[in-house]
């Protein structure tokens, strides 16, 4: 569950400018990381700092990008950065191991991760997938999913095989090394595979068994939550406000993000499209329920993801009403 491409541009940081209103006032200051090299999940990120909400609820951020896709989840539970964004399954198996990490926000509300394959494989349900290949990159949630999935189309995830490809599976699959691919995102990896001219298929797991979740969340530790809970709320509240500037003017926003990241090419066809394809899964309100978590939190326990469900408390807090 991580973003595969853009490794070139791993360990970039920048400064998102913002002050605390008011003549003399200090400022909050936050050190933000992605979840992987800035693409269009993030865009509404860079339009709260394009238009000065940030600003205007008084944090000044330190974003940085990631040199390796574990990076966020752990130095947000160690402290050394403030707030980072993550995967709801992720903040459940962490927390499942003892790491102090919960969400505090969400950017994207709803699942992403897709088993994806090409319509000239002449796959049409997941029970097409008896009998071949799954590629997939992380040990654990991929299975599940595909079990789950399988057993929903009545089907039997024994007759699949998984094959670990790494985190090449949109190559793999293209070089036709395996029949599909779990955990490839049907915002980005398929439009970068139809700009190559082929069909994409996709099973959406929430469409087949699996509970739904909120694919992208903001993260913070226990000990960062009780020490700057004030300064992370502004910070919730600031990314609020850049969804909503997202939905009601996205030229603009996605002009924001472009501008933002002078030395990457975003302003393309994949970019483009790949935000269309995301505006729709942005979240639509900071408020995370408590039935929604323990639904998935207890799934990836019956399917032994985890050892046990979590409490639920331990696994999010809201920051906004």
């Amino acid at each position: 569950m991580r973003r595969l491409w853009g490794v070139g541009v791993a360990g970039l940081a920048l400064v998102i400018a913002a002050s605390m209103p008011g003549a003399g006032a200090a400022p909050q200051l936050l050190v933000f990381m992605l979840d992987w090299f800035p693409n269009p999940d993030h865009v509404p990120l860079y339009a709260a700092q394009a238009e000065g909400f940030f600003t205007k609820e008084g944090v000044r951020v330190t974003l940085q990008v990631p040199a390796n896709t574990d990076d966020p989840l752990k130095l947000a539970a160690a402290g050394r950065v403030d707030v980072a964004v993550n995967y709801e399954p992720n903040v459940i198996i962490a927390r499942a191991q003892g790491l102090p990490v919960r969400s505090i926000g969400v950017l994207v509300g709803q699942p992403l991760i897709t088993v994806m394959f090409l319509r000239s494989s002449g796959i049409r349900s997941p029970k097409d997938l008896e009998g071949r290949r799954v590629g997939f990159a992380v040990t654990g949630f991929a299975e599940a999913m595909v079990d789950q999935m399988m057993r929903t189309a009545g089907g039997s995830a024994a007759r699949v095989r998984m094959v670990s490809v790494g985190f090449d599976l949109v190559p793999a699959l293209l070089a036709h090394k395996v029949d599909a691919v779990a955990g490839a995102y049907r915002n980005y990896e398929r439009v970068q595979i139809e700009l190559q001219g082929q069909a994409v298929g996709m099973f959406e797991p929430e469409r087949f068994g699996v509970p739904t979740f909120d694919e992208l969340v903001l993260i913070t530790s226990d000990q960062g939550l009780a020490r700057r809970r004030d300064a992370l709320g502004r910070f919730v509240r600031a990314v609020d406000r850049g969804i909503a500037f997202t939905l009601a003017h996205p030229d603009q926003a996605f002009a924001d993000f472009v501008r933002a990241n002078p030395k990457m090419t975003l302003d393309d066809d994949l970019n483009r499209r790949s935000f269309q394809a995301t505006l729709p899964a942005y979240a639509r309100s900071q408020v995370q329920r408590a039935a929604r978590w323990d639904e998935f939190d207890r799934w990836l326990a019956a399917h032994k993801v985890i050892t046990g469900p979590v409490p639920t408390e331990e696994l999010y807090t809201n920051l906004t009403p």
